[in-house]
């Protein structure tokens, strides 16, 4: 198998906390014990001061909430906001089908100069949802983002200034040639080449064993899912026809659900569930 620590080395410790409640952590039921994380994120090569420097940082977040288990033991659970965020996201990391072209949204915001702050914090928000720009404050994305994208300003309080719209692109500019001034098409492709580059040979070694031990799932799978989680975010899912020939983003998708059918379910076992 591939050397935890070369792998572990590229994944941030409060990105890693994320996705193992993502994975694992919000269906077990009350708190998961600090002793637990400490355990759990060990196996991925996070010390135990990485594991309590991160979990306060996403207690500050508001993303999790202290809390007690059954037993007395101090732990975490996830802020019904946190939740919100994951719930959401699994419309977008799980897909299975490839998008269907159901038109765009159009996100049209104003923000007055005396709170500029805002106005750098929703562009933040908006790319990071995976929109692209069309214009000085006309943001781009794919309709069925629109949900997500409503939740996420409503709890940033930057609803107030947005208006959405929804439409098909009439030209001038062909869609593909607009679609690639509106998104940085070779930027998302570097990025599904480098998910595939990092575990698409974790799949092939998977793929020649018989047995699938618990650790080494939970290992394996969590890795692979805290690197997947943020591509469809990056990559919106544009519709097929209006990307390049050879657009890798199918290729890195089916490692990534290779390796969740393969090891998501043994991986639960070393998780406690």
């Amino acid at each position: 198998m591939i050397n935890v620590s070369d792998q572990s080395a590229q994944h941030a410790p409060r990105s890693l906390i994320v996705t193992l409640y993502g994975a694992y952590g919000r269906f077990v039921p009350g708190p998961v014990p600090v002793a637990e994380l400490i355990r759990l994120l060990a196996a991925v090569g996070v010390d135990a001061p990485s594991v309590r420097s991160s979990v306060s940082r996403l207690k500050r977040r508001g993303l999790l909430v202290p809390a007690r288990t059954p037993q007395g033991a101090a732990g975490y659970e996830l802020s019904p906001e946190a939740r919100q965020l994951l719930e959401d996201g699994d419309r977008r990391i799980y897909a299975t089908a490839a998008p269907a072209d159901e038109g765009w949204v159009l996100a049209v915001f104003s923000v007055p100069e005396s709170e500029r702050q805002k106005r750098h914090l929703l562009r933040s928000r908006l790319s990071g949802l995976g929109f692209g720009t069309a214009a000085p404050g006309v943001w781009i994305a794919p309709a069925r983002l629109y949900e997500e994208t409503r939740h996420t300003l409503q709890r940033l309080r930057l609803d107030g200034y947005v208006d959405f719209f929804r439409g098909e692109h009439l030209g001038y500019t062909p869609t593909a040639e607009a679609v690639a001034r509106w998104w940085d098409l070779e930027g998302i492709a570097e990025e599904h080449e480098a998910f595939l580059e990092r575990h698409a040979r974790v799949l092939d070694a998977w793929r020649e064993r018989a047995d699938t031990p618990p650790e080494e799932a939970y290992r394996d799978y969590l890795l692979a899912l805290d690197s997947w989680r943020h591509l469809p975010y990056t990559d919106p899912g544009l519709p097929a026809g209006l990307l390049p020939a050879d657009w890798p983003g199918a290729r890195s998708a089916s490692v990534f659900h290779g390796l969740h059918e393969r090891l998501r379910d043994a991986g639960a076992g070393f998780a406690g569930l």
